[in-house]
């Protein structure tokens, strides 16, 4: 599944300009179905004006392509849609974009000469509860869809006789769970919401980027795991299939999938149906190269997920979390101010992060993962170190078993550690972590050493054309923004 999440550091050829945005993305979604393999398209509908006529665009614009691979049954667009429990500001764009669905149908209806939906599945994000996915579930089915049966006045026609009928008829929802309880609940949830619908099969999206910046690598890893065996063990119950998403970036805080790294990854989450291409896996490497990747990916089978001990993976999740959110609050500062050097790839503000809602965390207020993560590795302190101190050798001997690429991950990201960016963590933490012998598994990237020790020098300074310069030029020796 391409996505648009804006992680690249190098813009697509195609791009008018360096942020990507309108008409781009419609160009975007052709390209990774032709040239790079993909076979599915995340159309994000947050947080920026909304392009309802993508269908109508794709199959006008790219004839030919779309003739020989039917939108819908070869490759698919799937909508991410605003969650109106917690995005109240673009709660109506939701209304709107479902409300596009069926004007879609026609498009593709009067295209291919035959009745095949273009758009039939929603992706929810910070799914928190099973009405949260049902919601949209009956809103679809019953006012979307459900109107057309109804007269103007009586002893008028309906509104399907007056306009056409709507369809599909029903869409399927996908839950995406980003936080660690619902994470944890999600099979609990799903079920619930299946009790009373017939279904051939049913997606559910498990984040690993925002657990990363909430919980910590460690935790978001684990977490994801166990969620996996409860969907997967729910799947049995059910005797349907359920399909997993998992929303992997390429840093290796954020998932560590590059076209590099793609048989690392699918051995470790063997489960998983479909994986997230964000935008550093699409546009900072070869095209053969992403190709070659994306055949991999496409290709590979699935297997049953390894079983974990739960209870010793809940107690390091609570005792690494606990340490590695004390760290990144007293880093928030420095965070915010390098943040705003990192260059934008996308015209959109999503949803915030997590720890902006956190009463917990005593309301701190972070950037993005994304633009999270590039500033710490501008910094010369990429967050996967941050919590690794509360880890014993009895830890890392069951992470090793648990999370088999937990050394590997952390040999991509310390090539890019600067040591003098631990004097910006308390004192007894830098200790700690400076005598950590992980930290010296690896050898240092010598030129992000000199340009991170700019960016510590410098990011409380009026130089703003040099620190926006380091940054990128930074996010370019590693192929990936944050």
């Amino acid at each position: 599944m391409s996505t648009q999440h804006p992680d690249n550091v190098h813009p697509p050829f195609f791009a008018s300009e360096a942020v990507l945005g309108g008409e781009d993305e419609i160009q975007e979604a052709f390209y990774v179905f032709s040239h790079l393999g993909c076979d599915e398209q995340m159309w994000d509908c947050e947080g920026k004006e909304v392009d309802n006529f993508v269908v109508k665009k794709l199959l006008s614009k790219y004839e030919d392509f779309f003739r020989h691979n039917v939108l819908g049954q070869d490759v698919f667009l799937t909508l991410r849609v605003p969650n109106p429990t917690v995005e109240k500001a673009e709660a109506k764009i939701l209304l709107e974009t479902l409300e596009s669905i069926p004007r879609s149908f026609d498009a593709a209806m009067h295209f291919y000469g035959r009745e095949v939906p273009p758009i039939f599945e929603v992706i929810l994000p910070m799914t928190a509860s099973t009405r949260c996915i049902d919601r949209i579930y009956r809103y679809y089915s019953d006012f979307v869809v459900g109107k057309q049966s109804l007269p103007f006045q009586e002893g008028d026609i309906t509104i399907a006789e007056w306009i056409g009928d709507f369809k599909p008829e029903r869409i399927n929802v996908i839950p995406l769970f980003e936080d660690l309880d619902h994470m944890l609940n999600s099979a609990s949830m799903v079920r619930e919401y299946l009790r009373d619908k017939e279904v051939d099969y049913q997606r559910v999206f498990l984040a690993r980027s925002d657990p990363a910046m909430n919980y910590g690598m460690v935790s978001a890893v684990l977490v994801n795991k166990l969620a996996l065996v409860r969907l997967h063990d729910l799947s049995l119950e059910l005797g349907i299939p359920i399909l997993p998403i998992i929303g992997v970036g390429s840093a290796p805080f954020r998932g560590n999938l590059t076209p590099q790294n793609v048989d690392r990854v699918s051995r470790e989450y063997p489960s998983v149906h479909t994986f997230t291409l964000q935008s550093s896996f699409k546009y900072d490497h070869p095209p053969d190269m992403v190709r070659e990747a994306v055949g991999k990916l496409r290709e590979r089978d699935t297997e049953p997920p390894p079983r974990l001990d739960e209870e010793r993976c809940l107690e390091i999740v609570s005792r690494y979390s606990r340490a590695y959110q004390e760290q990144v609050m007293h880093l928030a500062s420095v965070i915010n101010r390098v943040a705003r050097f990192v260059p934008s790839r996308r015209r959109r503000k999503l949803h915030i992060g997590l720890f902006g809602y956190s009463r917990s965390l005593g309301g701190v207020t972070l950037p993005r993962a994304i633009s999270f993560t590039a500033a710490l590795y501008s910094l010369g302190l990429p967050p996967e170190i941050l919590g690794l101190n509360s880890l014993n050798a009895r830890d890392l001997e069951f992470l090793r078993e648990a999370y088999p690429s937990l050394e590997s991950d952390l040999a991509d990201a310390l090539r890019f550690f600067n040591p003098r960016s631990l004097k910006l963590l308390p004192k007894d933490v830098s200790h700690e972590l400076g005598h950590l012998d992980l930290l010296e598994m690896v050898e240092r990237d010598p030129d992000h050493l000199s340009l991170s020790d700019y960016v510590l020098k410098n990011y409380g300074s009026s130089d703003e054309n040099g620190l926006r310069e380091a940054v990128l030029r930074a996010a370019n020796l590693r192929r990936f923004l944050g």
